[in-house]
């Protein structure tokens, strides 16, 4: 039995519009997939992202039996002309401790810029044992050409901090923050109205 030409023509208009279906329910799941896992992480602690909002430090008594080695890791990334450096690049803290260390922030240009810092934890589990009490990373930072600012990072370490981590390595990785300038609308040389 022959298929007829009519016939043909439908069953090819039904193949393309479900592949153009797919491909489109594809492409929006590949879109959506770097936003819901960030939030996955976040929520879960998994992969070493951490909370960007700044945590109370917990008064409880400090584990003088146990040093946690906590390492500083700082990388720039490309359309940005700024370096991040860290006054310590290691330190000794004690479960239930709060310390503080410094990091400084260089632009290398002459033109104002905006960055943002985003840290990551290793290992993964000792991500909800960290708690950031003060950090540049909670928010953008705005230099102007060639300033240098320097921010402390105050962190406490959980007393139930698993026995099995003796070290936590702390990257920060360095983005660009594009920011569009406002008109005043007070200023009437930008053609604003009061």
């Amino acid at each position: 039995m022959a298929i007829s030409s009519t016939e043909q023509t439908v069953a090819v208009r039904r193949t393309v519009i479900r592949t153009t279906a797919v491909l489109v329910g594809m492409f929006a799941f590949a879109f959506a997939l770097v936003p819901l896992y960030d939030v996955f992480c976040r929520i879960t602690g998994l992969n070493g992202k951490v909370d960007t909002t700044a945590q109370a430090i917990v008064h409880e008594e400090v584990d003088t039996s146990r040093f946690i080695t906590v390492q500083f890791i700082t990388r720039g990334s490309a359309g940005l002309p700024w370096q991040m450096s860290v006054a310590t690049r290691q330190m000794r803290v004690h479960p239930g401790q709060t310390a503080e260390v410094d990091f400084t922030f260089t632009n290398n240009s002459q033109a104002q810029s905006w960055g943002r810092a985003v840290p990551s934890v290793s290992p993964s589990n000792a991500t909800t044992h960290l708690r950031k009490v003060s950090c540049f990373c909670f928010q953008e930072q705005q230099l102007q050409g060639q300033e240098r600012l320097t921010i402390p990072l105050v962190f406490q370490l959980a007393r139930d901090l698993p026995a099995e981590i003796n070290t936590i390595t702390l990257v920060y990785t360095l983005y660009p923050v594009h920011h569009v300038a406002l008109s005043d609308p007070y200023d009437n040389a930008s053609g604003g109205s009061i």
